[in-house]
């Protein structure tokens, strides 16, 4: 139940949007002087310093981007994503999970990523999705739980992978609906979002998702099947029609990397709506994966170059989870900020790491974030302090061994189940050949400057 002051907070939040789509360029700046007065958080405050730099310039990316949101995205999808991304999930449930942490004695999320389903009209190249159970999927019941769970404990952003998550159509719906107060986002393949899919979505108002795409058609088609470039476009084009708010989301990899660090990828990606770009590497997972698709220390490196240099003059948000760890203090897994649920129930540190020792549908989430492989995790992060070698697995792969023996977590990889050793040694030469490559950008990264002035 919420409290006057929330009530009261996201009535007030309401309002300002209103005055914002009045006139966005003369009242924004008015609003972001109101925030930083109630601002806690040094991030938060950071990012709010940000944009009232960016919106004195026009030719900002900040400024640009900010301005496309409320020129294009559906009034309710705008409060939506003020009331429950910002005032729900940060300004109040952030002091709110910060408290219990100290108070239950685990670390408690920002954000949960769950699996609907297992399920998945595609098979692609390098996806270990393929090798799950195709059978699994996580009852509705469970999924409302978790989230119910997570609200008490002040979470109140939601994530789903899979499969597919789209192939439980009605169930996000639903699941939007009966959490009204949540923010949901879900990465797909996008060839299932139909005419009354859309309408849903931009119905709902708190449910976006993160289309996957691997490039221009050829280098999509390669990874996903032929026609599925024309199909993810089909689903994003639907969603900018209903004014719904969305990004993208990319593996890059030894044969695509160029493809994603170049111009034209991003401006297509505007062009066809989106305000946000995830990048991910290449994750070996798995004893049959290709090894020939992981990206080279150069290849790394040259996409750090190409993030950092886009954020100056594109648009979109951009992060890309291995090579910014500076932003972040190193791995965010494990429960620090975000961890897995797969279909199949399995409480896993991480999508990329397929190991656990307790499953969802036995115990309560309180419960879950207390288990044994979590707090592996919390002794042992930040896992190097190079921030660019931030991944317990493909950076310092003799963590993701320890952390699973120490722990009794078993493989839930299903199909060949990896075990820790054999893919901590075939990680080995892949964390040796970036580590000094990652050493000689920290160093004169400002984040790496910093810490050795400390």
């Amino acid at each position: 139940m919420k409290s006057i002051k929330e009530f009261g907070s996201q009535i007030a939040v309401q309002q300002a949007v209103k005055y914002l789509n009045a006139d966005p360029e003369k009242n924004l700046p008015k609003i972001l002087k109101l925030a930083e007065k109630f601002a806690t958080n040094p991030r938060d405050i950071n990012v709010i310093k940000t944009a009232q730099e960016g919106l004195k310039d026009p030719e900002n990316p900040w400024s640009k981007t900010i301005h496309q949101f409320f020129k294009t995205v559906n009034p309710k999808m705008q409060r939506k994503f003020a009331v429950n991304f910002f005032l729900n999930s940060v300004v109040f449930g952030i002091p709110k999970k910060n408290e219990l942490q100290k108070e239950l004695g685990v670390r408690i999320p920002w954000t949960i990523l769950m699996d609907p389903t297992a399920k998945c009209n595609l098979k692609c190249t390098g996806c270990w999705a393929a090798e799950y159970d195709q059978h699994n999927d996580l009852p509705l019941e469970t999924l409302d739980r978790i989230i119910q769970e997570g609200k008490e404990l002040g979470i109140y952003v939601y994530l789903y992978s899979g499969g597919e998550p789209t192939v439980r159509k009605d169930d996000l719906i639903e699941l939007a609906r009966r959490h009204d107060d949540c923010f949901f986002l879900a990465f797909t393949n996008g060839t299932l979002i139909d005419e009354k899919f859309a309408d849903q979505i931009a119905e709902v108002g708190n449910l976006t998702f993160a289309f996957s795409v691997e490039g221009d058609e050829a280098a999509t088609d390669f990874r996903r099947g032929e026609g599925t470039y024309k199909g993810v476009t089909r689903g994003m084009r639907l969603l900018q029609k209903r004014g719904v708010f969305f990004g993208v989301s990319t593996c890059y990899h030894h044969f695509n990397y160029r493809e994603i660090g170049a111009e034209k990828f991003t401006d297509d990606m505007l062009e066809l709506g989106a305000f946000f770009m995830w990048l991910f590497t290449y994750m070996p997972i798995g004893k049959d994966a290709n090894l020939d698709l992981v990206t080279r220390p150069d290849e790394r490196s040259f996409m750090y170059d190409r993030v950092r240099e886009m954020r100056k003059n594109k648009p979109m948000f951009f992060m890309d989870f291995w090579n910014d760890g500076e932003y972040v203090d190193g791995c965010i897994a494990g429960g620090r900020n975000y961890f897995h649920i797969n279909a199949a129930g399995d409480v896993e540190p991480c999508a990329f790491v397929h190991y656990s020792d307790t499953n969802i549908k036995d115990v309560s989430l309180k419960e879950a974030l207390a288990s044994p492989i979590f707090k592996a995790y919390a002794a042992r992060q930040p896992f190097n302090c190079n921030h660019l070698r931030p991944c317990p697995i493909l950076d310092n792969p003799t963590m993701i061994h320890e952390m699973v023996m120490e722990s009794g977590a078993h493989s839930t990889q299903l199909g060949d189940h990896e075990s820790s050793e054999f893919l901590m040694n075939k990680c080995n030469p892949i964390a040796s050949g970036w580590a000094p490559v990652a050493d000689k950008v920290w160093k004169e990264s400002p984040a790496g400057i910093k810490q050795a002035e400390k």
